[in-house]
């Protein structure tokens, strides 16, 4: 799932130098940040797709990022895989069914700080109208103050796998992969 969210989420479980006390609120800046997903066809190869529309919010504490927090809605209807039929099918009953479930979320429930600059997020995902635990293997980027806007931004990289038929979503298994491998890209700002 290209740009999810779930793009924005990861690098809050990050130890980083504490200069703030309390959690800051950060905007994905959604031109930076993407939700990705590949998985399997036919054995043949490994194709992806992303999520273009997505939005939520990030608190991030410095000083204890186990403190921090994210909570990502995602557009359903917005995949993107760079082939107009494969989207309309993914679209489908079959797959997403984006009639009957518009949107995907993920909201983090814990952060544990794994090294200087790793964490690891759990949360709940919600996809297909099914919610299960998942952990996101989290990267702080950086942390500063953004050259340009001078304002303080946040920056990670976070990834997981997840199996397709645990949220209901069978069709082609095995010939199309039950492994999903989600990468998420964040850039976030502060008001």
């Amino acid at each position: 799932m290209k740009k999810i969210i779930l793009s924005t989420v990861f690098a809050l479980g990050l130890s980083v130098s504490a200069v703030k006390a309390e959690p800051v609120q950060y905007h994905f800046d959604k031109s930076h940040s993407s939700i990705e997903f590949r998985i399997n066809h036919l054995g043949f190869s490994n194709f992806q797709g992303e999520f273009q529309g997505f939005d939520g919010t990030l608190l991030f504490d410095e000083a204890k990022p186990e403190n921090s927090s994210v909570n990502v809605t995602i557009d359903a209807a917005s995949i993107d895989t760079d082939v107009a039929a494969l989207d309309a099918h993914l679209k489908k009953a079959d797959f997403f069914d984006v009639a009957k479930f518009p949107t995907l979320s993920f909201k983090s429930k814990s952060i544990k700080v794994t090294g200087e600059n790793t964490g690891e997020i759990t949360g709940d995902l919600t996809l297909h109208g099914v919610t299960k635990e998942v952990v996101l293997l989290t990267t702080l980027n950086k942390a500063a103050l953004h050259p340009m806007m001078k304002v303080p931004a946040v920056g990670f990289s976070a990834s997981t796998t997840i199996k397709r038929s645990d949220f209901g979503v069978s069709a082609y298994v095995p010939a199309v992969g039950d492994e999903v491998t989600i990468r998420i890209e964040t850039e976030a700002h502060a008001k």
